[in-house]
């Protein structure tokens, strides 16, 4: 079985595939003071919890964006799983003519992005990723990763809100059900949710004006479902694209 990692600024996604299906998927703190041993015991609880046997993980593949804990990651897979990973970066056989300049500052989940769509959606295609940062990641007709958009994320936003204005409370990212909150919660919920919405609309408006074709728009990430369900332009929501990616990456490259 295969162990994909997606590690974002604030969460890293692990699953778990056996062939090209999920067995289980996890969604984890990402903490660089963490050390490998606990992130390989946390790991082994989280699978003993499925009822899944450590020793069946044959390979890792990670796609990393916060190189401090990405150390610690290899680590997990050489001493937990006996395994060297496959770390997704733009020099692996991507089977996307990468236009980005350079092509090096291609974060690894925009890769595995747009490798997915590729692979599971027609072309030309945009991903929209609701993470730590709103990412927008343009495929063309032809397969060829032309680039995109990089926006603060809800995350973010709700941070800087809450550090600026001293007397707005934190609070839970969820739909209040209308955009006229009748409380400060609400209001902040109602803010960021549609507040949002109607910047990946605007953006991907102002993109699809620039590719040719129809572009299908793909929303993914841990804040997808609730921001793309007020989304008048995203056609899918496929919160696990990114993983997808990673295992799709490591089966083209796996005999490397």
């Amino acid at each position: 079985m295969l162990l994909a990692l997606d590690i974002g600024n604030t969460n890293t996604t692990v699953g778990l595939f056996d062939g090209d299906t999920l067995k289980g998927s996890w969604r984890i703190q990402s903490d660089r003071e963490k050390t490998a041993d606990e992130y390989g015991i946390l790991l082994n609880q989280l699978l003993a919890y499925r009822g899944i046997d450590p020793h069946g993980i044959t390979a890792v593949a990670i796609a990393c964006v916060l190189p401090p804990v990405l150390p610690a990651w290899e680590r997990v897979a050489q001493s937990y799983f006996g395994v060297k990973p496959l770390i997704i970066s733009y020099e692996l056989d991507t089977g996307l003519a990468i236009r980005y300049q350079p092509p090096r500052d291609v974060g690894a989940d925009r890769i595995a992005n747009a490798a997915a769509a590729k692979a599971k959606y027609p072309l030309p295609a945009i991903v929209v990723d609701l993470g730590t940062a709103t990412t927008f990641d343009c495929i063309s007709k032809d397969g060829e990763y032309l680039g995109g958009a990089i926006c603060p994320g809800v995350g973010i936003s709700l941070e800087a809100l809450f550090a600026r204005a001293s007397k707005l409370p934190r609070v839970s990212l969820e739909d209040p059900g209308t955009p006229i909150g009748t409380n400060t919660v609400q209001s902040i919920q109602a803010g960021i949710i549609y507040g949002t919405a109607g910047e990946v609309d605007a953006i991907v408006r102002a993109i699809k004006k620039e590719m040719e074709g129809d572009p299908i728009v793909i929303a993914t990430g841990g804040m997808s479902r609730p921001i793309a369900a007020h989304c008048a332009t995203v056609d899918v929501i496929d919160e696990l694209l990114t993983l997808e990616g990673v295992r799709i990456l490591y089966e083209r490259n796996k005999d490397r």
